[in-house]
């Protein structure tokens, strides 16, 4: 056992509300972080369910059903699949139209996936159930303007979360192949196709970069004989929504900064009074040889137990809220302003693991400030002889 060591095990603290500080701050910490994580996750689930996180597209779309397919089987599809990081390439077929129950009538946007084959049934999202006072089993009437207005019955089948708080909620998914034949198109026809990337790359960055590689693909391998498509991941087509979220990332970071500097300059006060405590225990081990590089080490020894306890109790009361909230969404928010209706958390292992050791390490270092007072402690005026 080092001689730091055995001495700071033998000094004697009144750590408790230093302890109760540093938990405070920690808490705050690994809750800020969830919630930034929570946002992005749940968020960044809904855009993908809108748009996919890169849609492959020609230029022009008028979602009326006159604008020219695209085939769902391009010849560099497979060079797509190879790029790192994307799961899963879907075609879907876009079309404005009216929904409508009784007297109600709202303007949705009809989208045609491959996640089901019961024709003319419907997933509808629950603000639209609500307003047309539909529930699963119903019918609802579909209209879709064109050169001439087509009209037919949907079966709701699902009802489903709404996606964001804007006229984007409102998205009708039905069977690809009902908006096939409305469209008069054949079985490899699309309007687009939807690109989902792993969780990690939904970033504002990491969705760039990845539309990027999509659009450099499309251009080397597509034939003369295929139509130019462009890759457009969501950051560019929701970037209000991403710089939100931005922003939200940046506030953590302030938070982080300041819950080290409050917990800091606690652990400076206390460290200070601790010192005061055992100038003459100072001024001994400077009598018996201990240079002032060791004698702060045990003071550190010190100070890190007190921080890791604090870290440890924040951690526990913040996860166990965290847990709570995640399965109760107790805590709600107004979806029209935040984009869901309750506050999201996402316990991140790897987020909380590194700003508990940012914090950790920042706070270490701020410590270091009042072990210079060791170096002016004179044994000779310290020590004392019995």
């Amino acid at each position: 056992m080092k001689a730091e060591k055995f001495i700071a095990s033998r000094l004697k603290t009144k750590g408790g509300m230093a302890i109760i500080l540093i938990a405070i701050s920690f808490f705050v910490i690994i809750l800020a972080q969830s919630v930034s994580s929570g946002f992005r996750e749940t968020i960044g689930r809904k855009i993908s369910a809108i748009s996919g996180d890169i849609q492959l597209s020609p230029t022009y779309h008028n979602y009326l059903g006159s604008d020219d397919p695209i085939p769902d089987n391009p010849s560099y599809l497979s060079d797509i699949r190879d790029i790192k990081g994307v799961v899963s390439i879907q075609p879907v077929i876009y079309r404005a139209g009216i929904a409508k129950k009784g007297s109600v009538i709202r303007g949705v946007l009809f989208k045609g996936t491959e996640n089901t084959d019961s024709s003319l049934h419907a997933t509808i999202p629950a603000g639209l159930a609500s307003d047309l006072n539909l529930s699963e089993g119903d019918v609802f009437t579909g209209y879709f303007p064109s050169e001439k207005l087509k009209i037919r019955k949907f079966t709701v089948s699902a009802i489903g979360e709404d996606m964001l708080g804007d006229n984007r909620n409102f998205i009708v998914e039905l069977p690809i192949s009902d908006l096939r034949r409305l469209n008069g198109w054949d079985a490899h026809q699309a309007s687009a196709l939807e690109i989902t990337l792993d969780e990690k790359y939904r970033t504002t960055a990491g969705l760039k970069e990845k539309a990027a590689e999509a659009g450099t693909v499309i251009y080397a391998k597509s034939t003369d004989e295929e139509e130019m498509m462009s890759a457009v991941s969501s950051a560019e087509s929701f970037a209000h929504i991403y710089n939100w979220l931005d922003l939200i990332d940046l506030n953590l970071l302030v938070i982080l900064g300041l819950m080290i500097l409050v917990a800091g300059f606690n652990m400076i006060s206390g460290l200070l009074i601790l010192l005061f405590r055992n100038i003459s225990t100072i001024g001994t081990l400077k009598s018996l040889g201990m240079r002032d590089k060791g004698i702060a080490g045990v003071f550190l020894r010190v100070t890190a137990v007190i921080v890791g306890k604090g870290m440890l109790a924040g951690n526990a009361i913040a996860i166990v809220l965290c847990l709570i909230q995640k399965s109760t969404h107790i805590l709600k928010l107004n979806q029209a302003n935040y984009f869901v209706s309750y506050v999201p958390v996402e316990i991140n292992p790897t987020g909380i693991i590194a700003c508990d050791a940012i914090a950790f390490a920042a706070i270490m270092l701020l410590m270091l400030i009042p072990c210079m007072f060791i170096s002016r402690i004179d044994p000779s005026e310290t020590s004392k002889t019995e």
